[in-house]
């Protein structure tokens, strides 16, 4: 059932419905998505960051929080000058930034919604964003040097020549723009969970906000609470469980932990 850019699921299929019925490439004859997923357990929640829940002032805490993680952190990482690789390992690591998760995988996504057991309550969802078309947003200058790549998403290694300081992101246009950008393989979680990030133009910006001035780059895919066991347990007979996607003894224990709780 569609409401608007919302899409209720009831059932198993539709649920592989939503997700998956979008992805024909026409141009390459292939089944090829152009886009991107990031799995809630809350339908509420929006696209804020992390970076926004450091209070109302947040915004200004950017650059110096970013300064001092690369102060601090730099005998444990090796990302280089590129503000762009410190960036993915600071968020990667748990520093509040602007970056937002996402994954080329549906069922990494669906796996979010149903991860904790305590929100099984609650209806969740997953954002839904059509990452080839948000490029045509971008400014001129980005637009050209990923056409001249050949790709539809940023490395460091594309955005850093063009623009390399946050602060120069924000001034390559006046309207906002969302960049999604691919970092580096930084462990085997990233690998696993065939992640990317996106960041806004402007620490103020929210995604939410901007995707609502472009319904047509997005849709939200809701999944009731009285669905989540279903599909919890047909992703772990996928082997889409956090003893794959967060590997070492923590995601083991994680997946054990939940395999063996009962309603």
């Amino acid at each position: 059932m569609e409401h608007g850019n919302e899409i209720i699921v009831n059932s198993w299929a539709e649920v592989q419905s939503a997700l998956f019925d979008h992805s024909w490439n026409e141009h390459i004859k292939r089944f090829r998505s152009s886009y991107v997923y990031r799995g809630s357990w809350s339908k509420g929640y929006d696209l804020s960051t992390s970076l926004t829940r450091l209070g109302s002032r947040y915004y200004e805490l950017e650059p110096h929080i970013l300064r001092n993680f690369r102060k601090y952190a730099h005998s444990n990482a090796a990302p280089g000058d590129s503000v762009w690789n410190w960036l993915a390992v600071a968020q990667h690591h748990g520093l509040p930034t602007r970056l937002l998760d996402w994954t080329y995988s549906p069922y990494v996504a669906l796996h979010f919604v149903t991860q904790n057991l305590d929100s099984y309550h609650e209806d969740g969802a997953i954002w839904c964003v059509d990452y080839v078309k948000a490029n045509d947003f971008l400014p001129l200058k980005l637009q050209t040097a990923i056409k001249e790549e050949g790709s539809n998403v940023f490395t460091p290694e594309i955005l850093q020549p063009v623009c390399s300081s946050l602060k120069e992101l924000a001034l390559l246009q006046p309207e906002e723009f969302v960049v999604f950008l691919e970092p580096p393989s930084l462990d085997e979680r990233i690998v696993h969970q065939y992640a990317l990030f996106s960041l806004m133009s402007n620490a103020r910006a929210n995604m939410s906000q901007w995707l609502e001035q472009h319904p047509e780059l997005y849709f939200k895919v809701i999944i009731p609470a009285g669905l989540k066991w279903e599909i919890r347990d047909k992703l772990d007979q996928a082997n889409i469980t956090e003893r794959v996607l967060f590997p070492g003894l923590q995601g083991l224990s994680q997946w054990l932990k939940r395999h063996y709780t009962h309603e």
